[in-house]
């Protein structure tokens, strides 16, 4: 799958979702100490790191994204770390994947600086 099949959220849409509640995963890839820097603290947020996502594939998703055909936006700091997940997901089977295009740096910088940035 090149960079251009992987399919893409704006972080301006990626807010209007969770402004109105819709039902759907925010899966952050990023690593617990990047949590402490910045973080979109929302119901809608389940943490997988990349790391154990190596480590322990499949089994280390959250049990509410284990469901193939749940709609999850993956997070990461930049949307480097966050394609590739999105991209192995697709790959394993999920349907409704898509990564957050820009990361958390991009949703802090246009969307809501109070989540930080690092």
């Amino acid at each position: 799958m090149s960079a251009q099949e992987i399919p893409e959220i704006a972080v301006q849409e990626l807010a209007r979702k969770l402004a109105a509640g819709e039902d759907f995963i925010l899966l952050d890839v990023r690593e617990a100490w990047e949590l402490d820097h910045a973080l979109i603290d929302d119901p809608h947020l389940k943490v997988a790191p990349m790391s154990r996502l190596a480590q322990f594939g499949a089994a280390a998703m959250p049990e509410s994204a284990q469901n193939k055909q749940a709609e999850i936006c993956v997070l990461c700091h930049m949307g480097v770390r966050s394609a590739e997940v999105t991209a192995w997901l697709l790959g394993l089977g999920w349907t409704n994947v898509r990564s957050v295009d820009g990361g958390i740096e991009a949703y802090a910088r246009l969307i809501d600086p109070s989540v930080g940035r690092y």
